[in-house]
């Protein structure tokens, strides 16, 4: 269920990203989220977009995000970088799919660029439990690295913190190999940015910890190659199925035959729609679901993902 929020401040964090303050209009505070949320945000044109929550968890006063205007913008971002304080947007409940293991002896946080919004909340929230982190934030240059002057300043990530910029994304695996090697099989890796680099940050704390260990958040859709798709059948747990050809979704297939799912990107990135897998094999197409998630195939964006077995039983 969204909620109508009023813009109470706006930073411009660097000359492409401006982080806005967000207030509930009825003076409610917001309901509780975990370090690494993400919200739907409707901006003044109806475009929905997602953004991570980027303060303090346990602050339910007001919800950050930090919105970076991009060059092929179809109209989220660049919407966003021109509301003004007091207009009023439409914000969703938050969401995660990016969590603070509970289970982790160290937690090193990689942020690429932008990538640092999820990872600012993840920063906040190990703080406060007292946890052992360290956070490489990697960017071109001084003036492109949003929150430089928190992450620098702020007692509990003073010592913390390493900023790592114009280094190229070529020898950005040497930069890492130490924290790398320093690891252990208990420690975790949450990673966001492109998804160049995120690939490379995986593989070079991969074979220290796994690649259960590592946890990324993905802001574009994934390219697939569709050409040797083949039509399955899906059924729902209750029975019902139906037909998904070649070309349609999972998701469309369920609301053509006026099954009602949750839903927002529709590109495999939000979550909104990953239902359980009972029988079959998911070929799974998202960005959203962990490689151990994918790996135990029991859940499946159906926006995106297919089936690699001729029927498929979900439950919503």
């Amino acid at each position: 269920m969204s909620v109508r929020a009023r813009v109470s401040d706006i930073v411009s964090e660097t000359p492409q990203i401006r982080s806005l303050r967000l207030v509930r209009e009825d003076g409610v505070p917001f309901t509780p989220y975990r370090a690494g949320a993400h919200v739907d945000v409707t901006g003044p044109t109806g475009v929905l977009r997602q953004y991570s929550l980027c303060g303090p968890p346990d602050d339910p006063s007001s919800l950050l995000i930090a919105v970076k205007r991009e060059r092929q913008s179809r109209g989220g971002s660049e919407a966003l970088h021109h509301v003004v304080k007091g207009d009023l947007l439409e914000v969703g409940a938050p969401r995660n799919l990016l969590a603070v293991a509970e289970d982790a002896d160290r937690h090193i946080l990689v942020a690429g660029g932008i990538g640092i919004t999820p990872l600012l909340s993840m920063a906040y929230e190990l703080h406060r439990r007292g946890e052992e982190f360290q956070l490489y934030y990697f960017a071109r240059c001084r003036e492109e690295a949003a929150f430089v002057e928190l992450l620098e300043n702020r007692v509990g990530f003073r010592g913390r913190v390493e900023l790592r910029l114009g280094v190229p994304r070529a020898e950005q695996p040497a930069v890492l190999a130490a924290p790398a090697a320093a690891a252990t099989p208990g420690s975790h890796v949450y990673t966001c940015g492109p998804r160049g680099f995120m690939e490379q940050v995986s593989a070079v704390f991969a074979p220290v910890i796994g690649t259960g260990h590592i946890h990324i958040e993905n802001f574009t859709a994934q390219e697939t190659d569709t050409s040797a798709d083949q039509p399955f059948t899906v059924e729902l747990d209750t029975g019902e199925k139906w037909e998904v050809p070649v070309g349609r979704s999972i998701l469309s297939v369920l609301e053509e035959n006026g099954i009602d799912v949750f839903k927002s990107c529709e590109e495999g990135i939000c979550g909104s729609c990953v239902s359980g897998v009972l029988e079959g094999v998911p070929a799974h197409r998202d960005n959203c679901l962990s490689a151990a998630d994918k790996a135990s195939g029991t859940q499946i964006a159906l926006c995106v993902s297919r089936a690699a077995t001729g029927r498929l039983v979900i439950e919503l």
